[in-house]
């Protein structure tokens, strides 16, 4: 897809396609990376974390709700970046 067509595309949809391409190809360093930004985009769009960094659980279910609302839109660029370096994702 091209660059106009991902720009078109809603958050939680970017989420979907980046996260299944990374977890397909068994890119661990993309889903690390996003693991580590999550907080820094919670607390852009306005989301208050209590969640300790070293709760494993929490960072998970963070990621897999990563894609949805003002968390997505806050990831679009982190999403875009990635399938723009993987346009077969």
């Amino acid at each position: 897809m091209n660059a106009n067509g991902l720009e078109s595309l809603p958050a939680h949809e970017l989420h979907e396609r980046a996260v299944r391409y990374a977890v397909r190809h068994g890119d661990l360093g993309f889903l690390w990376e996003l693991l580590k930004v999550i907080p820094a985009a919670e607390a852009a769009s306005g989301h208050e974390t209590d969640a300790d960094l070293t709760k494993v659980s929490a960072l998970l279910a963070d990621a897999i709700a990563a894609g949805e609302g003002e968390l997505g839109e806050a990831l679009r660029p982190v999403y875009l970046s990635y399938l723009r370096e993987h346009p077969d994702a």
